[in-house]
């Protein structure tokens, strides 16, 4: 048994509570693209669609979820079953101006970045495939050059190894970035969006991981301290 599987047995609460989440929410107006930022076209998604389908593996297609994927997913998928994925890890890795953040206080969303391992859950991609998986990159892809990319990953199961779609960094990307637990807490802590705060994106992240009987130690340490700058910039 894996350390963060014991870990997960545990149960200790959070430090990051729901009370804290709502200290970070506020009504932000969506601003609209980005200027400067060049935006994904209809071609383009029908483009990375077919490139994705053409290098499929056998089968029935299989979704890997590691973060809002869990909660909130785009287009219809079935079953569900804990996978991990070999040579990925989660990480707050690149900048957002909307969504989770505004272009004067950018926030930090998570990607699949290289190295160690990545536990999570696999997903069948229900028919029609096409719409499904339209749909799941109209949400998680919107800028060119991508920094969220499509990728079959090698993850394994109780039934063995196989291949499941993930979205992983781009580090080419100039919205890629690499930053330490301190300076990641703090943005997440101050960062809103018209889909809402980081520090709520963490929070649901981990509550939904840990419903599925995984805790993240990286995500779990990060935790703590978005609660103690929170705590900090608000008093207390």
């Amino acid at each position: 048994m894996s350390d963060d599987m014991k870990i997960s047995r545990q149960k200790s609460p959070m430090a990051l509570t729901e009370e804290l989440v709502a200290r970070t929410l506020r009504v932000v107006e969506d601003a609209g693209p980005t200027p400067g930022m060049i935006h994904m076209t209809d071609a383009d998604y029908v483009r990375v669609r077919d490139e994705v389908l053409a290098s499929a593996p056998p089968g029935p297609a299989r979704l890997f979820a590691y973060g809002s994927l869990l909660w909130n997913p785009v287009g219809e998928v079935r079953g569900g079953e804990r996978a991990v994925a070999t040579g990925w890890h989660r990480s707050f890795c690149f900048t957002v101006k909307r969504y989770r953040g505004t272009v004067e206080q950018p926030g930090l969303m998570m990607a699949l970045d290289r190295g160690g391992q990545c536990q999570g859950m696999v997903f069948e991609i229900a028919e029609p495939l096409t719409d499904n998986l339209d749909a799941l990159l109209r949400r998680e892809m919107t800028i060119l050059p991508a920094v969220n990319v499509p990728r079959w990953l090698r993850v394994r199961t109780e039934g063995g190894v196989s291949r499941a779609l993930g979205f992983v960094v781009n580090p080419a990307s100039p919205r890629y970035v690499r930053l330490n637990k301190p300076a990641i807490a703090a943005t997440l802590a101050r960062a809103v969006g018209h889909w809402g705060s980081g520090a709520q994106y963490l929070f649901e992240t981990i509550r939904h991981l840990e419903a599925c009987g995984i805790r993240d130690r990286n995500l779990w340490e990060l935790q703590e301290l978005v609660a103690q700058e929170i705590r900090r910039g608000q008093g207390g």
